[in-house]
């Protein structure tokens, strides 16, 4: 344990962190003991980290820095939160563990030996802390003619689901579930099945998905001709599909969940650094690192909204702390302790990092730019196009101290004449945990929403306001708490009155901005980034099929690696409507004259509720909602409750459905239970027919992070939102990835 008291105490930065950013710090960042307290301090942690990689530098001799100086740079580009690395590094340097990587790929090959290998390595890699992505292009098809035991094979997407349930045996260092990505190329025999795998909501819930498209699918696409179905185990044509009628699929697909997304495979890796090692096949889980099988790459993001200064950048200090960071992941290659030996020969043969941004918002807010501008575009390519060319500078400045990346020869950057330390220096990384404790907005996205409302340990509910935006209104005589009310309603001021105009333009949240500005934006910082770009394209409900084609279309046309699409409240809606053809046939059924159940007692903060559930033939049939001490509005609400579940299960509505609709709905006023934080009248019924219906019958308990009620975070019971890929909490720091 490296202490604090080595710094020399006059160069040390002190900075606040939020009590938000402090509660997310303590609970998945310090280290801990043995009874799970932590044994260190937020300045403890970072210097922790700071120290470590620094001591790095005892490996070359010629180094231009003592350890210790660069550990205080490196402590304080960290603690003033103009600098962060990715969680890994975060949780896990100077300690025994020391795997610091966030993302890895490995390859699954198509056999059941390297099958089952690449699902003992992706366990290895998510006890460390780290997330993978994985090709089954490989596999060969369902059904193919296995020579070795004259059985036929079960396909791709059935592997998948045992990747799945061993992911879900495995606790991520103690502080988060493994993520996955899963890929399959487009010409693969197995597709439609594959774009169709995550349509029953809560099959292959560790996995993102993505489609892997080829040049030739999308000029067929474009151009509404066919292209061929390729068993990759013999090479031979399979079919043919009409390019068009694929694409459609993808699309109904993503609006109907979200998945899959899709990665744009040839134009990767026409910009894959050292094709002499292969082609690259897959991602990392939220599809920002393409990566070569068995590949891992390290990334950090600079704060960037740190950098206005009179308003404008200040590219000086930018520079400088550019020069910092690229050393800084340099370093990191060598500090981590990889989780196998085929990945630590990859990654210290590329030696790839990838350096990206966050707070980007915030900065415009901050220069008073709306982020569905041209101007916050251009603001866009400025900044990345700067960060590429000084992270390329500071990586050559490298390579003349420590040397070229092993692989360099035959790479693209020996054929151009240039030495570099790194085969890749930028990335546009998610920075979901990392922007809270920053105190930012995440990454590239735009700010989700103005305000929102946050539960504390003792239940009280305060609202967590961007900076910014409070500051500026508050100069300015508009900021109220009845404001604030208005706002958490949409977390937008675009539709209030009494605004003036000029600031409804410039403090824009993700669902006041087009789709097709999205994009524009992503592409901005895609024209300047080695790797790819890390962004979800947020839309509202009312979002047609139409709207995701021309999303996809367009990322096409402005050059993206991929991309990303979430229709709000899509995953349940989704189920609906796979049940539509028998809600058409649904009869309410007749209630007998003598029915019999049982009543529970539930405490809510409204009151106590009894709740009745009466059954026939051993299933629910009607409920009663009796709510005691409470005003008549409340009664009636309970009342209503009981008789629309009763009707919906009455009318054949599966017990689970109706838990997946109610469970997680806010109140305002949630209390503690032995259950959890129970959260409202319609939750304390879903907890009662989940305990009694679903538990007791040996059923998952449901995620309904994806509910058409707003998505609730399983832990605080916070709004979720969906960006860079992935849900996430901005209460409590939860996230899927």
């Amino acid at each position: 344990m490296i202490h604090l008291k080595n710094i020399p105490s006059s160069k040390v930065i002190a900075t606040d962190f939020s009590e938000n950013a402090k509660r997310v710090l303590e609970k998945r960042y310090l280290r801990k003991g043995p009874d799970g307290k932590p044994i260190e301090t937020i300045e403890e942690m970072f210097w922790r980290v700071a120290f470590y990689i620094a001591s790095m530098e005892q490996r070359y001799n010629n180094s231009p820095y003592d350890v210790e100086e660069l550990a205080i740079k490196f402590y304080n580009l960290m603690l003033a939160k103009e600098f962060l690395p990715n969680s890994p590094t975060l949780m896990n340097a100077g300690t025994k563990l020391g795997q610091l990587a966030a993302c890895f790929v490995i390859p699954v090959e198509d056999s059941m030996e390297g099958i089952f290998d690449a699902i003992k390595y992706a366990a290895l890699i998510h006890k460390s802390g780290g997330g993978t992505g994985f090709s089954f292009s490989r596999l060969r098809p369902k059904n193919s003619r296995v020579g070795s035991t004259g059985g036929v094979a079960s396909g791709p997407v059935s592997f998948m689901k045992i990747f799945n349930t061993a992911t879900e045996q495995v606790k991520q260092g103690g502080t988060r579930r493994g993520a996955n990505m899963g890929v399959l190329r487009v010409d693969h025999p197995d597709i439609l099945e594959f774009i169709r795998a995550k349509e029953n909501e809560g099959e292959l819930n560790n996995f993102n998905i993505s489609v892997a498209v080829t040049e030739e699918f999308m000029q067929a696409v474009l151009t509404d001709g066919t292209y061929k179905l390729i068993a990759p185990h013999t090479k031979e044509v399979k079919a043919e599909l009409k390019a068009r009628e694929v694409f459609d699929l993808l699309v109904e697909k993503a609006w109907q969940s979200g998945d899959p997304g899709i990665i744009f495979l040839d134009r990767i890796n026409k910009d894959n650094p050292t094709p002499h090692l292969g082609e690259i096949e897959a991602t990392n889980p939220c599809g920002e690192q393409p990566l070569l099988p068995y590949e891992a790459c390290n990334l950090g993001s600079i704060n960037i909204s740190k950098f206005e200064k009179d308003g404008k950048i200040d590219f000086d200090k930018l520079k400088e702390v550019v020069w910092l960071c690229v050393r800084f992941l340099d370093n990191v290659i060598d500090a981590n302790n990889y989780p196998l030996p085929q990945i630590e020969e990859m990654s210290r043969g590329n030696r790839k990092i990838g350096l990206g941004i966050m707070g980007f918002a915030d900065l415009l807010y901050k220069l008073k730019i709306p982020y569905d501008s041209k101007k916050g575009r251009e603001v866009a390519e400025k900044i990345m196009c700067f960060i590429q060319e000084e992270s390329r500078k500071a990586s050559m400045a490298l390579a003349e101290e420590r040397g070229v990346f092993p692989n360099w020869k035959s790479s693209t950057w020996e054929k151009k004449g240039i030495k570099i330390r790194n085969a890749t220096t930028t990335t546009i990384a998610p920075t979901g945990t990392l922007s809270i404790i920053a105190g930012c907005s995440s990454g590239i996205e735009p700010v989700f929403s103005l305000c929102f409302y946050r539960k504390v340990m003792d239940g009280e509910i305060l609202p967590e306001v961007n900076p910014i935006f409070k500051e500026t209104f508050e100069k300015l005589g508009l900021y109220s708490e009845e404001l604030l009310e208005e706002i958490s309603k949409t977390g937008s001021i675009k539709h209030l009155n009494n605004i003036p105009d000029e600031l409804k333009r410039i403090f824009v949240v993700a669902h006041d901005i087009a789709p097709i500005d999205h994009i524009k934006m992503q592409a901005a910082f895609q024209k300047y980034t080695d790797n790819a770009v890390s962004k979800t394209v947020n839309l509202p409900n009312s979002a047609t099929k139409e709207d995701i084609k021309n999303i996809y279309l367009e990322a096409y046309r402005l050059g993206l690696k991929g991309v990303t699409v979430f229709r709000d409240g899509c995953k349940s809606e989704q189920v609906l409507n796979l049940k539509k053809d028998q809600k058409k046939k649904s009869r309410v059924k007749e209630r007998p004259d003598v029915v019999y159940g049982f009543t529970q007692k539930v405490k809510t903060g409204l009151g106590t509720l009894y709740l009745t559930v009466n059954e026939v033939e051993g299933k629910p049939f009607e409920v009663f909602a009796i709510i005691g001490k409470s005003g008549r509005s409340i009664t009636a609400k309970a009342e209503a409750i009981g008789r629309l579940v009763s009707l919906a299960l009455r009318s054949g509505v599966e017990v689970e459905e109706i838990v997946r609709q109610l469970k997680g709905i806010g109140g305002e006023h949630p209390v503690f239970q032995k259950k959890g934080l129970l959260l409202s009248i319609p939750d304390a019924v879903a907890w009662v027919l989940e305990t009694h219906y679903l538990k007791k019958n040996n059923k998952k308990s449901l995620d309904t992070s994806h509910s058409l009620v707003k998505p609730r975070c399983p832990e605080c019971g916070g709004e979720i939102t969906f960006q860079e890929g992935c849900m996430l909490c901005p209460a409590c720091g939860y996230t899927r990835c």
